[in-house]
């Protein structure tokens, strides 16, 4: 088992900009991407971490991104410290199965949602309106009911804070008509890809968000690319599907594992968030282990 990384200072590459998982250093026309072991809840970075929990993140995204390249271009350009910049070298161990060299994209400031299922926000909005980001749903629905369609339900991309669910036609108004339906129609094909393999694998992949952004290499509006991380268990919500049942919470393979411990705790989601447990650490990761298990046939290299 890998150590836990929080974070990386790379001195021959400057500060890096800091998120809540991934270390970002700016190369110019290409980044480094590292995904650190940091976890975050309700917009708050929690403590301690989960150690190689950013190896089974990455290595993810990187599976995902190679499959769907037929759908969409991805930025990666190299994905073994081998094939990094010289001056890496000296990092390469510390680099190694949690980091990638990406070219550097203009990015699009909406995070691209995909619902098969009503859970989380959708599901909250659902009970006080009826609809989802103007999207109006059948009546009776219950959390993690299957809706009679998958949708796509924008939201804008906050440096910090919440992100906040818009409806299609704010998105447009910001992007431009035919981007926005460019946007949607990748997210909807992305996603039916994804939760096809996943009901293959016995998982339900209940929602997912994407991120895209343009290369500044190519001139044409919709020659978008698909950028940050791909169907994780941080990005996504996956279920077990042979226990599925509307009414009920879904048992899952992602980050809802530490919500619900968070909420059975009585936190308010404010004040500074206690610190994990060792069992809710060991449980997250086993959680995403098991995901990576089953939509991969592989094991992660932690």
């Amino acid at each position: 088992m890998t150590d836990l990384l929080w974070q990386t200072d790379l001195p021959a590459l400057g500060a890096p900009q800091r998120g809540k998982v991934r270390d970002v250093y700016d190369l110019g026309d290409t980044a480094l991407l590292v995904a650190c072991d940091r976890i975050s809840a309700y917009d708050h970075v929690l403590r301690p971490g989960i150690p190689g929990r950013g190896k089974v993140l990455n290595q993810l995204t990187i599976w995902w991104m190679e499959r769907l390249a037929d759908l969409v271009p991805h930025h990666l350009l190299a994905t073994d410290p081998a094939d990094f910049p010289a001056e890496l070298a000296p990092y390469a161990d510390q680099l190694r199965g949690r980091a990638v060299l990406v070219k550097t994209c203009r990015v699009i400031p909406f995070e691209c949602v995909a619902r098969g299922y009503l859970a989380g926000s959708a599901y909250r909005e659902y009970q006080s309106d009826g609809s989802v980001c103007g999207i109006t749903l059948p009546r009776g629905l219950k959390r993690a009911s299957r809706l009679p369609e998958p949708v796509f339900t924008p939201a804008t991309k906050a440096a910090s804070g919440h992100d906040e669910n818009v409806d299609f036609r704010t998105m447009a108004q910001a992007v431009g008509d035919d981007v926005a339906l460019e946007m949607r129609r990748l997210t909807l094909e992305l996603y039916a890809r994804g939760q096809a393999h996943a009901e293959a694998c016995g998982l339900i992949l209940a929602d997912t968000k994407f991120e895209l952004g343009r290369d500044p290499e190519h001139e044409g509006v919709l020659d978008l690319v698909l950028i940050d991380e791909v169907m994780t268990p941080d990005s996504s919500r996956y279920w077990q599907a042979d226990a599925w049942s509307p009414g009920t919470e879904p048992e899952s393979f992602d980050k809802q594992f530490v919500r619900n411990w968070l909420d059975e705790g009585g936190w308010d989601h404010e004040s500074t968030p206690p610190e994990l447990s060792r069992d809710v650490v060991e449980g997250t990761l086993e959680r995403y282990i098991e995901a990576f298990r089953r939509l991969t046939g592989a094991e992660p290299a932690l």
